[in-house]
């Protein structure tokens, strides 16, 4: 993967959590038409969205720098997301409303996070291998 790329995914990131800044904090602090529009949101679905949505922006940066950390801080997020995505289908399962978008938000948010994961796990292996 070329510097280029991972450069690349590092903006996908950095965008990805922007956006998700700007929908999850119009839903949350925001009483208008994005709230009215969320229709039945998950709370803590949307809040850990929403913060998640700082380290997004984090990685996209420790990316684009080609340090380190990047991995770890992936591998958590990346982590956790999956912990939120199986307790929203417990419930689910459980009969909680919610939206099915929020099941296809969470689908892509695991799609972006594991190619960000796998692009920081490829960028350690290559500083390892300069080493």
């Amino acid at each position: 993967m070329s510097k280029y790329v991972l450069r690349g995914i590092a903006l996908v990131a950095v965008a990805f959590g922007l956006l998700t800044l700007t929908e999850g904090g119009g839903v949350l602090f925001f009483d208008g038409e994005a709230r009215r529009a969320a229709g039945d949101y998950v709370p803590f679905v949307l809040w850990f969205n929403f913060l998640t949505g700082f380290f997004y922006i984090f990685i996209g940066i420790v990316l684009w720098r080609d340090m380190a950390s990047g991995f770890a801080w992936a591998l958590a997020v990346w982590v956790a997301s999956l912990v939120v995505f199986g307790l929203l289908a417990l419930h689910i399962a459980g009969g909680g409303a919610y939206e099915e978008r929020t099941v296809a938000a969470m689908s892509l948010r695991s799609g972006v996070l594991t190619l960000v994961l796998l692009a920081t796990y490829w960028q350690l292996r290559q500083r390892r291998a300069r080493r």
